[in-house]
């Protein structure tokens, strides 16, 4: 379907949908139809704001089923594993968790963690269920009231294991767990590495895109296997694993959400009666805030990771730089930061089929329009770079990604990721969290017709 034809939001809207019930696993949503068959932890937040515009119980099941695969220390695994065995890679086998300690009985899980989405994912399904009422707000509190440990507990394990200096930063032991897999960020520390003995695998990523080159490249992926390797070799014990991983970097873009998602979770504490928790969750939203801007290269304006084991920066121009906007924060430090947003090396490159931010700046030395995160644009980041907007007030920003977005996801394939120049989707289509993206703009949208 042309892209540029006229589509009503009806339309966007019910395609949106269908999408998220290819997916539906029953009690949670697969990320995609085929390459990606189980649940991914950060896709689930996603995927369940967009189900809070349609169906506030169904995205209440959604969260509850990723909470309930949550760790006994408290982390939350970036992937919990379906009964829909067809052949994913890595699946739970040389995942090596079955021997964690920490593991809950019964679940199937990796062993990493990804960015924690999920308290502004709870947040949107709390102010759905009060818009709807009746059974809609009833299920959204009592959600709320029950998993709200849960949250806590997730944001506790973050901010002690993974911030183990105090610094305000989280520290990451796979390029996995930023969500940001195979970006530019990461290959410094990716050099670094000499893989041991991996045993013999056959990837199934590849067999499930038009063109190869989209995904990392075999070398990669054995790192990225080696690096599961260590971790499983300590049956991801938390001070283990540290100690003999071969990736430790602390992530931006992963603290600035920790950050906002700390300050929601404070806000709905709050609702609760829960004053001492609620001044946690704002202390930890204060530490990681700081710890974002003060990352910060004052020669680009941009955010930057730093390299534990190598002890340097990472200034790579990739999207994360923009994690003071995630974080929120100094208005001055926002203001430069939106105004690099919309300029010539981002939103503003005259070459860009829609003005979104690509993965990677244009004009970087690094920029792959067709690969994965290092060029494409992603549907769900700029849903989350909309919502950082609205929340500062940043009013016009949120419009022009708002409007924006709408015009990329009318070709209806809701892809996992598009290429900047053409808008062709890329990857896996009938993406579960691209179609929820949708979901959400075409949601904001009526609110602002209502004058809400």
């Amino acid at each position: 379907m042309n892209p540029t034809r006229s589509l009503s939001s009806e339309e966007l809207r019910s395609a949106a949908i269908d999408v998220l019930k290819i997916n539906d696993l029953g009690t949670m949503t697969s990320a995609a139809p085929n390459l990606y068959p189980h649940m991914w932890s950060w896709d689930a937040a996603f995927v369940a704001i967009g189900l809070a515009r349609t169906n506030v119980p169904r995205a209440v099941t959604e969260l509850r089923s990723l909470l309930g695969a949550q760790w006994s220390t408290g982390m939350i695994p970036h992937i919990v594993f379906s009964d829909n065995d067809t052949g994913y890679f890595p699946g739970f086998d040389r995942w090596g968790t079955a021997d964690a300690a920490a593991l809950p009985a019964g679940i199937r899980s990796s062993g990493i963690c990804q960015p924690p989405v999920h308290a502004i994912a709870l947040r949107h399904i709390v102010d759905r269920g009060r818009e709807n009422g009746g059974a809609d707000q009833e299920a959204a509190e009592e959600f709320l009231a029950e998993s709200f440990d849960g949250w806590l507990a997730w944001h506790r394990w973050l901010a002690t294991v993974r911030d183990p200096d105090g610094v305000g930063l989280v520290e990451i032991h796979h390029g996995w767990e930023s969500g940001f897999d195979n970006s530019p960020r990461w290959d410094g520390p990716y050099s670094r590495i000499a893989p041991g003995a991996v045993p013999a695998y056959t990837r199934r990523d590849v067999l499930h895109v038009a063109d190869a080159s989209e995904r990392p490249d075999d070398a990669e992926y054995t790192k990225y296997l080696w690096l599961v390797q260590q971790m499983a070799e300590v049956k991801f014990d938390d001070a283990a694993v540290q100690d003999v991983v071969d990736f430790r970097v602390r992530d931006v873009f992963f603290s600035a959400i920790m950050a906002a998602s700390s300050e929601v979770l404070a806000g709905l504490a709050m609702e609760l009666g829960r004053e001492q928790d609620a001044l946690e969750l704002q202390g930890m939203a204060a530490r990681f805030r700081a710890g974002v801007a003060s990352t910060v290269d004052p020669e680009t304006g941009l955010a930057r990771d730093y390299d534990v084991l190598a002890k340097e920066w990472i200034g790579t121009e990739t999207v994360s730089g923009f994690a003071p906007l995630v974080a929120g924060g100094d208005p001055a430090l926002l203001a430069a930061q939106r105004d690099l947003l919309r300029g010539p090396r981002w939103m503003g490159f005259p070459e860009l089929r829609f003005p979104l931010p690509p993965s990677t700046s244009p004009t970087s030395d690094a920029f792959r329009p067709r690969t994965y995160w290092r060029g494409p644009v992603w549907p769900f980041l700029n849903l989350l770079l909309g919502w950082a907007s609205a929340r500062d007030g940043a009013t016009g920003l949120f419009a022009e990604l708002r409007s924006a977005s709408l015009q990329q996801l009318s070709d209806l394939q809701f892809g996992e990721y598009y290429e900047p120049f053409t808008g062709e989707p890329l990857g896996s289509l009938a993406q579960a969290w691209t179609a929820a993206a949708a979901l959400e703009w075409i949601g904001t949208a009526r609110e602002d017709a209502s004058g809400k």
